[in-house]
């Protein structure tokens, strides 16, 4: 599964919505108050990445918003793999 990210929020919170390849939103990425939250299919849906970073509204750093995206991919890829089973 492959992702677009398109954000729509630049900080407090710094958010995006998540599409897979068909252009299908599949997750809701937000980071506000220094939790990253990552909900499947959309914002208000299943809670699938919920955790504590150093920055508060927005990343402070690229390397810190890789780490973050990165699990949150995998934890997406899981939601909906298990959803399939």
């Amino acid at each position: 599964m492959k992702f677009t990210l398109a954000k729509t929020c630049e900080a407090c919170p710094e958010q995006y919505d998540v599409y897979d390849e068909t252009g299908k939103q599949v997750a809701y990425f937000r980071l506000r108050h220094g939790m990253f939250s990552v909900d499947c299919p959309d914002c208000g849906g299943e809670t699938v990445y919920y955790t504590g970073t150093n920055s508060d509204g927005m990343f402070f750093s690229e390397s810190e918003r890789q780490y973050h995206f990165t699990k949150a991919f995998k934890k997406i890829r899981k939601f909906y793999r298990e959803r399939r089973e």
